[in-house]
């Protein structure tokens, strides 16, 4: 944001919007087939994914187990300090969404 004046008027502008980018989905599918899982979580008694470890997988096919049962590939545009954000493969297309890391088991990129 800046300001300008003009023959004493002061005009506002916001030009914040400019430098925003959307985030952009991959281009191809996912890999046919996800990578084995792991044996177990890295640590026992890990209440969340470290934003540090995930952080390396932006902008790469990424494979991710949910404490919940579920698993998919995603492709991370965002790391938070309590959420990822990308994009989740349906199956048929990516679809844009956020994850707190409590909710993710375990990931590979």
């Amino acid at each position: 944001m800046y300001y300008e004046e003009h023959e004493h008027i002061a005009y506002h502008y916001d030009n914040t919007d400019a430098y925003r980018q959307q985030p952009v989905a991959p281009t191809s599918s996912p890999p046919a087939s996800p990578p084995p899982r792991p044996m177990s979580s890295a640590q026992a008694g890990t209440f969340a994914v470290d934003p540090g470890s995930i952080r390396r997988c932006m902008y790469r096919f990424t494979y991710i187990w949910m404490r919940d049962g579920n698993s998919f590939w995603f492709w991370p545009v965002f790391v938070g300090r309590t959420s990822v954000s990308g994009f989740r493969w349906t199956g048929r297309r990516w679809v844009y969404t956020g994850i707190s890391l409590r909710r993710i088991d375990m990931f590979q990129c």
